[in-house]
This record gives C-alpha cells, sequence and structure tokens, in this order.
C-alpha cells in the first residue's frame, strides 16, 4: 500500500518485495530523512534498486507501507541506459524534467528553460548540449542522467548509482550536487557501490 503523508520525510514499514520467485526484501523498516543525503548498500541482489523503486513508488509492494510520498511524485533517475536510436540531444533529455505534470501541448517557458540550463552547467555538460545523447560517453551520459532528475526540482531524489562510470571529477561534481539538494531540504537517497559516493553520504542503509 503506497500512502501520502509528510513529503520531507520517507518512511517505510514491514515492506516485503519480490522478485518472481525470490523475496528481495521481507519486512524492511527504514526512514529516509529530508535534509541529509542516504546511501544505499549492499551486495549485488541485495535489493538496493529495488527498495528505490518502492520509494519511487513505481513498483507494487508484496506487503507493508510506504508513507511520505509527496502528491507531486518524485525524480527517480534509474542506472544509465545504453545508447538508443531515438535522436535525443543532452539539452532535450534534461529538458524531460521540466515536463511533468506540464500539458503536451504547452512549451516549456522562460524559467523552465532557465531552470534546464543551471543543471546543464552544474553537471558541466553546458558544452555538449547540443551533441546527440548517444554521442556521449557513459560517464558524460550519466551526468546528462542526473541533471534530468535535479531539474525536476522535486521534494525526493532518489539515484540509482549516481558515479558509476564516471571518472573521479565527475563523482565530486554529482555528490557535491546531492548533498547540495539534502542542504535545501530535499529527501535523497541512492544507492551505491563507489566507495567515494558512501563517504560521501550522511546516513548508510545497508541491505543484506
Amino acid at each position: 500500500m503506497l500512502t501520502t503523508a509528510d513529503p520531507r520525510a520517507l518512511q517505510v514499514t514491514g515492506l516485503v518485495l519480490r522478485r518472481g520467485d525470490r523475496t528481495v526484501l521481507d519486512g524492511f523498516d527504514a526512514d529516509f530523512p529530508a535534509g541529509v543525503v542516504t546511501a544505499l548498500t549492499g551486495p549485488n541482489g541485495s535489493g538496493k534498486s529495488t527498495l528505490l523503486d518502492a520509494l519511487a513508488g513505481v513498483v507494487t509492494l508484496d506487503g507493508g507501507t510506504v508513507t511520505g510520498l509527496p502528491a507531486d511524485g518524485v525524480a527517480y533517475v534509474t542506472q544509465a541506459v545504453p545508447p538508443t536510436a531515438l535522436p535525443l540531444t543532452v539539452r532535450s533529455t534534461v529538458a524531460m524534467g521540466r515536463w511533468r505534470g506540464r500539458p503536451w501541448w504547452r512549451p516549456l517557458g522562460r524559467a523552465d528553460r532557465a531552470v534546464v540550463s543551471e543543471q546543464l552547467e552544474r553537471m558541466r555538460i553546458a558544452e555538449l548540449a547540443d551533441r546527440p545523447l548517444d554521442e556521449l560517453s557513459g560517464g558524460q551520459r550519466q551526468r546528462a542522467f542526473v541533471a534530468l532528475g535535479l531539474a525536476q526540482r522535486a521534494p525526493v531524489l532518489l539515484v540509482d548509482e549516481p558515479t558509476a562510470g564516471v571518472d573521479a571529477a565527475s563523482a565530486e561534481l554529482v555528490t557535491a550536487a546531492l548533498a547540495e539538494e539534502a542542504a535545501a531540504g530535499v529527501v535523497v537517497v541512492h544507492a551505491a557501490h563507489d566507495p567515494v559516493a558512501i563517504a560521501a553520504a550522511d546516513r548508510v542503509v545497508t541491505l543484506g
């Protein structure tokens, strides 16, 4: 069951999630407060991405509750997808973060375009804005997807492996951006194997 409560914190109680015949999470409890960066750690298959799916409200729970989901949704950055045939530029990819809840016929306004430009600069990909997304390296694409999540300006930001495939400088940019979002009062939760991203978090929740 998914319920809406205080958007400044997420609470997970007795969470049960299954993938096929396998129970990934069984009776899991945790709080994810606003104002801090929480890193989810654990071995492959421990349920980190599945838990993010639950926090994002994109899977059906097999038991338990998630409370605190904001009525206007969350920003969820999944792991960077492989190249596709879609003719998307970096700018248009990040701009998708401004389309949530907007009628398809209504163009982005000046304020929306400013947000997109701000996040491109923030992730140091402004010079790549007009490049096709599929021409970018894996690390550059990852920064583009993080910028997309940041552009949504949601009260909850969920990121799966935010520093996967990026160099040290890019990892520093991403972790700094997550910290800035948390300092602004956002609930920030990310799954990570990267020791640098884990060390930069304020809290660590380890899944077994």
